[in-house]
């Protein structure tokens, strides 16, 4: 049986607003639905000077489950580029996937040449995934047309979509799904984002270029599963499904066996 990956989740080691949740509690919602395996990040600290031990908490917790926690860092160039460029090499380094850029939460665009780029470059240099929250929440700083300079500049860096344009009551999926359709090494992952833009993205890209993601804890993994699979039944095929539950994003992140 394919493993059921869920591409969008955020753990932190302390509190950060009501929603926040520690790995024990994921690690009992993946259980609850039965996903197998999750990319985790840091849930966005509302104190920057937290990042480190966030980096730290999720580095520990794929470490101690390493069979199901798919560990990314956080840089945030806001705090210099030098130290986020640091951050980012120390989580690949620890043998995090990749590493995730959030303009929306961070407060730059994700494309800045000064603050953005040197940052992917250095990211890009290490073979490792970039994820981008792209949403419109932030569309000034975080718009697909955005992505597709960073795709354009690195064409071999394999980027997540995070959201693929949702995050706000409206969205810019169709911009994310016009740019991924440009840009190969683009992968969009359909969390926080309506139910039609996820088929439109599929029917349009195909499975092997969208995934599902919870926002897991801004969003109930089991709620957000069962939409996928009453979305996609009839829509798509049972080898599609399991693409877009697991091995799009088990293959862009190169994980054995894909």
């Amino acid at each position: 049986m394919p493993a059921i990956i869920d591409a969008d989740v955020h753990i932190s080691p302390t509190p950060q607003g009501g929603n926040s949740i520690a790995i024990d509690e994921l690690l009992r919602r993946m259980d609850r639905c039965g996903v197998d395996k999750a990319v985790t990040w840091l849930q966005p600290p509302y104190v920057r000077s937290e990042i480190d031990a966030g980096n730290a908490y999720v580095v520990r917790a794929m470490r101690d489950h390493p069979d199901r926690i798919l560990g990314f860092g956080w840089a945030d160039p806001n705090l210099g580029v030098e130290r986020a460029i640091a951050d980012a090499r120390r989580a690949i380094d620890a043998g995090c996937y990749g590493v995730k850029l959030n303009g929306a939460q961070n407060g730059y665009p994700i494309d800045d040449p000064r603050l953005a780029m040197p940052v992917i470059a250095a990211i890009a240099e290490t073979g490792a995934a970039l994820a981008l929250h792209v949403g419109a929440d932030a569309p000034d700083f975080t718009h697909p047309s955005r992505v597709a300079t960073i795709a354009r500049a690195f064409p071999e860096l394999r980027i997540l979509v995070v959201h693929m344009g949702g995050a706000a009551f409206h969205d810019l999926s169709a911009a994310a799904i016009a740019v991924a359709r440009e840009h190969p090494n683009l992968t969009l992952i359909g969390s926080a984002v309506r139910a039609i833009p996820i088929l439109t993205a599929i029917r349009t890209l195909g499975a092997g270029r969208v995934c599902f993601g919870s926002d897991t804890p801004f969003e109930l993994m089991h709620v957000e599963l069962a939409k996928y699979r009453a979305l996609l039944e009839d829509e798509i095929s049972a080898a599609e499904l399991e693409m877009v539950l697991g091995g799009t994003v088990a293959r862009a992140l190169r994980l054995q066996g894909t």
